[in-house]
């Protein structure tokens, strides 16, 4: 009896400081310090959100230089964002005034000859990330990454090399115990790394396949440790985020690894984003854990860009191509339903009042409550230019949603 009770205990304390629910982050605010949010899971800490928007309830919308597909962060009244000028020439940073859509600053970070890209990518698609005093953004071979204050001074940089592939860059700066974690996944050196928040300087580094990837590390804490985990072109590896050292890795069909990997119900939960399937992993353990922590797996076609959201029981995926959004069981894998809501999807979701939104390229946004069967609660679209394609995650918060088209930035709700 008394160890039936130390073991649910156990289980309790696992859930409760489950999978990506991130100390530092558990502040019931506003704030949306970086990509996929406060808990890295997509999900907003707050609820009262618009859940069908047009024209008529647009706070305002403001032009952006050049292009662009990061997500907007948001600390108090500000928004940051990247952007990319003369075709990849010129690299940017700018912030904007949440109230008022009025660029505060715009700062010029780095110009030179720029890389191979993707159409599909572009010179600026990884999110920033701030502390509320400072603000890191990632460009790859464009002078990599960068630490400014929130009022646009520049405070140091660090190049870290040439990044060698077809499809540029996208991984995002993630923010962990005063340090700064990049994934520099490339087809030439290859490496994650940490360095210091303030200094910019080496905390640790660690090599890695030499293979293209631009999925953005995730910190996780179990009842045991916290971990670093990072999806890559042959499966998902943890790492110690003290020292950097590789705890555990699943290895799993070529995926290119482009989602990030999802935590959620005490499991990470993975799509490869080249078919195969998805799977949800249990966190721990040592060396290859392939067969000991696979959770359960489910065979999945087609091409995925965007990241899973997990709401409750159930795991909601979006296809890249034709907006085919599936519904699996979050314990079993098993597929409720498939259903196509149109367009082309690059977006991760996000979710607020217990809903799943999604926008296409093409600027319709749908909200879907989670269940068994369908249940979709609206869509909605904004009169947007033919120069605007929507690659970026709408961002909850103060009870409004921010829209990041590649040209415009949105502020819906009052």
């Amino acid at each position: 009896m008394i160890r039936q009770s130390r073991n649910l205990l156990v289980a309790f304390l696992f859930l409760s400081l489950s999978v990506g629910l991130v100390s530092s982050a558990a502040k019931a605010d506003s704030n949306w310090p970086g990509w996929r949010g406060p808990l890295q899971t997509g999900h907003s800490l707050e609820t009262g959100f618009p859940h069908e928007w047009s024209d008529g309830n647009v706070a305002w919308k403001s032009d952006l230089p050049g292009d662009g597909q990061s997500s907007p962060v948001i600390w108090g009244d500000r928004i940051f964002l990247t952007a990319a000028l003369e075709n990849g020439g010129e690299r940017v940073a700018l912030c904007v005034d949440r109230k008022s859509g009025k660029i505060l600053w715009e700062k010029s970070l780095w110009k030179g000859e720029p890389e191979q890209t993707h159409k599909m990518n572009g010179w600026a698609s990884a999110t920033c990330a701030t502390d509320g005093e400072r603000v890191y953004a990632f460009f790859g071979k464009g002078g990599g990454l960068f630490c400014l204050s929130t009022d646009g001074e520049l405070l140091w940089n660090r190049s870290l090399g040439e990044f060698p592939s077809p499809w540029g860059t996208a991984a995002c700066p993630v923010l962990v115990d005063g340090m700064v974690i990049q994934n520099c996944d490339s087809e030439g050196d290859s490496f994650l790394l940490a360095v210091d928040a303030k200094t910019g300087k080496d905390a640790w580094r660690t090599p890695r396949e030499s293979l293209r990837g631009w999925s953005t590390p995730v910190l996780i804490e179990t009842a045991e440790r916290r971990e670093i985990v990072l999806q890559g072109e042959t499966g998902v590896r943890a790492y110690d985020p003290k020292s950097g050292k590789q705890l555990w890795l699943t290895t799993g069909s070529t995926g290119r690894g482009t989602p990030t990997v999802t935590p959620a119900n005490g499991l990470l939960y993975v799509i490869p984003g080249r078919g195969g399937e998805i799977a949800a992993l249990r966190p721990g353990g040592e060396g290859d854990v392939t067969r000991s922590h696979k959770e359960w797996g489910t065979a999945r076609k087609g091409r995925d860009l965007s990241s899973p959201i997990v709401i409750g029981d159930f795991v909601l995926i979006i296809s890249q191509k034709g907006g085919i959004l599936s519904c699996y069981d979050a314990s079993t894998g098993v597929m409720h339903w498939q259903e196509r809501l149109g367009g082309n999807h690059s977006a991760s979701p996000v979710s607020f009042d217990g809903l799943a939104a999604f926008i296409a390229e093409e600027g319709e946004a749908v909200l879907v409550r989670p269940g068994k069967e369908l249940d979709i609660v609206s869509r909605s679209t904004l009169t947007s230019g033919s120069d605007e394609i929507f690659r970026s995650t709408i961002i909850p918060s103060g009870g409004q949603l921010f829209i990041r088209s590649t040209k415009r930035l949105y502020c819906v709700g009052k």
